[in-house]
């Protein structure tokens, strides 16, 4: 899956959406009496942008989803320039009305501009679309307007055919679904990574980077597909790690932050004999906590993706138990996850 493609297609469609939601475009918009049509386009993106990680997945094994993105990249470029075209008419009709001065305006006397200008200002603002230049303008932008409407709406259409799939936070629904991490790595079929296992292996073995004791949150942040989940793998199952660290403990979050099933997931990976069924949320810390207590622990919490502090500062109590150099890896990609959990600074795979 090419994310660096997703990741400039969002990009665009971010920045159409953020246009034509800026005041000067909704300004042009009522005066030319094209609301309907640029709110169409706004629900339009927003309906494209939530399928565009299903579709640069399948545009390596499906030709017409390929052909699908790259319309929607012309109709992208095509959009926007529209848009810069609404932006300039905008700032035109400003001049004319006397917010500014016409550079053919400032040949005239400043008695003469004086005059003018005062005119200007008792002149409507709806008025001004009346100007030639601006009626010339208008017969062109419709005909521009019309043309886009087609183009989004067969955009639509092919979308609903193709079959793309909604997608949350970055991923289809059918990736949370089958999206499950385990500890276990073929090293032998991992390459180029022995600089990057190294570094982290070494944060992991420091004795230093946590100033007041307590464990150290250790991010691991990068776009997907770069290999975050196969290096705390291989990190995880080093021969120096093992050796160094009192408890070993994986888990995979995904997007599903639940305090409970995380806190319930952690004690079973430490205790695997233990039985939790009838534990609440307290209890469940309560025997984590004893578990940690004294404890160096090394945890994984794989691809997280939750960005609210509070679910974090939930799940974390139980942890403080354990013995100076404890160390967490978190994997992300997004670089809020690593400013709300992390302790010390990101390691950025690229």
């Amino acid at each position: 899956m090419s994310i660096i493609g997703e990741a400039i297609l969002t990009a665009s469609v971010d920045l159409l959406v953020n246009k034509l939601a800026s005041e000067g475009i909704r300004l042009f918009a009522r005066q030319e009496q094209i609301q309907a049509d640029l709110k169409k386009w706004k629900n339009m993106l927003v309906m494209i942008k939530a399928v565009l990680a299903d579709a640069e997945e399948k545009k390596t094994t499906d030709q017409s989803v390929k052909l699908w993105l790259g319309e929607l990249q012309n109709l992208a470029y095509d959009v926007e320039d529209l848009l810069d075209e609404f932006q300039t008419e905008v700032f035109r009709r400003k001049l004319l009305l006397g917010n500014g001065e016409p550079a053919a305006a400032l040949d005239q006397p400043s008695s003469s501009r004086t005059r003018t200008s005062k005119f200007r200002k008792l002149i409507p603002t709806c008025c001004t679309t009346f100007a030639p230049q601006s009626i010339q303008f208008d017969y062109a932008i419709m005909s521009k307007i019309k043309e886009i409407n087609g183009r989004f709406q067969e955009i639509v259409t092919q979308k609903d055919s193709l079959g793309l799939n909604v997608s949350s936070g970055g991923r289809t629904i059918k990736d949370r679904q089958r999206r499950e991490t385990t500890s276990l790595v073929k090293e032998a079929k991992v390459y180029g990574r022995e600089t990057e296992k190294k570094d982290v292996v070494e944060l992991l073995l420091r004795d230093d980077l946590s100033n007041d004791g307590e464990f150290s949150v250790i991010p691991i942040i990068g776009m997907g597909g770069l290999g975050k989940t196969t290096l705390a793998q291989l990190v995880y199952n080093d021969k120096q790690v093992q050796d160094h660290f009192d408890l070993k403990a994986w888990t995979c979050v995904s997007d599903d932050f639940d305090v409970f099933r995380l806190t319930k997931t952690i004690l079973i990976s430490i205790v695997p004999d233990q039985n939790v069924d009838n534990h609440n949320l307290n209890k469940l810390q309560e025997e984590l906590k004893k578990k940690l207590s004294g404890k160096i622990f090394l945890l994984v919490l794989d691809d997280v993706w939750n960005e609210n502090y509070n679910d974090w500062d939930r799940l974390r109590p139980p942890f403080e138990a354990g013995a100076p150099g404890s160390k967490i890896i978190v994997t992300a990609r997004n670089q809020e996850v690593a400013a709300i959990m992390g302790t010390v600074r990101a390691y950025q795979l690229k």
